[in-house]
């Protein structure tokens, strides 16, 4: 299905800070192929068809002669959360984050000709979770999703048995806080609430999600029920450059599918995609167990966020993967393409 998307007029200088992850290289590779300017700031070396400036996310430097007079900053820095939420990682995954934003908004604020647009990595899990008299997640949008985590959300840096969820909303809160603080007056700011952004690349969610599936081992994850926020990498790309050419837009947006689902049908159909009939589940504990072996941590399965993207759908935007069947089987599809 082809869909119109959002034209830029003009080949843009596009400044990705901490762009050298997943999100950085669906986003470079996209902006690329149609002819803009890609820089991608980057605390290590790493080989990429698009340029490359080293910075530190902490201290100005040459690098911010590469915002100067530039186009659009997406700023995607901070520390992966795919890791055990040990007291030290938190703190990492808290303060990379924010150092980064902060340090962006003092340099932009302090352009001749500052980028007119900034975009700024959030997540979806700034919500907190509603439910009603019968135990179901409810919609959460910009506007009637309320921001997560309270005054005792202050524990989840430095007392392990806090929670998790709780951590989550608070990193994405003040990130944002931080975010719309600085005083940028020539420099127009969108928060991106993102979901997991589903791509058909080695290490993505993906494909640890596809192995799964492939080694049957693909049923429902915990009780099955908590709800999976999702979007297609395509999807992901074209609703930003639809934020970028959109210059009467500010302010927060949820980029997540439409149709969020439960995880029970999420695997369903994800099996459905890779024509594997069955899969065994995976009870709450084997979940904890296994990625206390992975190092990594089990409320980004067992968490349960039901975002809808009410702000994207009013300014007119249109998901060329709205469905997750559909969306799964696209995947799997470029999957074998590539890697079979």
């Amino acid at each position: 299905m082809d869909l119109i998307v959002a034209a830029i007029p003009r080949p843009l200088r596009i400044v990705l800070p901490g762009g050298s992850g997943l999100l950085g290289h669906v986003l470079a590779s996209h902006f690329q192929q149609q002819g803009h300017q890609i820089t991608v700031l980057t605390r290590g070396p790493y080989t990429a068809p698009w340029q490359t400036v080293h910075w530190d996310g902490e201290n100005p430097g040459p690098w911010t002669e590469y915002l100067e007079g530039a186009d659009v900053c997406i700023n995607l820095a901070g520390r992966s959360i795919n890791c055990r939420w040990t007291r030290a990682n938190r703190r990492a995954i808290y303060e990379s984050r924010l150092r980064s934003t902060r340090l962006l908004g003092r340099v932009i604020g302090q352009l001749a000709a500052p980028p007119p647009v900034w975009l700024n990595a959030s997540a979806a899990t700034i919500y907190r979770r509603a439910i009603d008299a019968d135990g179901v997640d409810l919609p959460l949008d910009e506007a009637t999703g309320e921001v997560g985590s309270d005054e005792k959300s202050v524990r989840p840096l430095v007392a392990p048995w806090a929670s998790r969820r709780d951590f989550a909303a608070r990193v994405a809160r003040d990130w944002e806080a931080a975010f719309f603080a600085t005083e940028t007056p020539y420099t127009r700011k969108i928060a991106l609430r993102s979901a997991i952004v589903l791509a058909p690349e080695p290490g993505s969610a993906f494909a640890v999600l596809s192995h799964l599936v492939r080694l049957s081992l693909g049923g429902r994850q915990g009780s099955g029920r908590q709800f999976v926020p999702w979007i297609h990498s395509a999807d992901y790309a074209r609703a930003v450059q639809f934020l970028i050419a959109c210059d009467q837009l500010s302010g927060p947006f949820n980029l997540v599918a439409p149709h969020p689902l439960a995880n029970r049908a999420f695997m369903a159909a994800l099996r459905w995609a890779w024509n594997v009939p069955n899969g065994l589940s995976a009870p709450a504990l084997a979940i904890k167990l296994g990625a206390l072996l992975l190092r990594t941590e089990p409320e980004l399965v067992l968490g349960s966020c039901r975002a809808v993207p009410s702000r994207l759908l009013d300014a007119g935007f249109e998901f060329q993967f709205a469905e997750w069947p559909e969306a799964a089987e696209d995947l799997a599809e470029q999957w074998r393409r590539r890697y079979s």
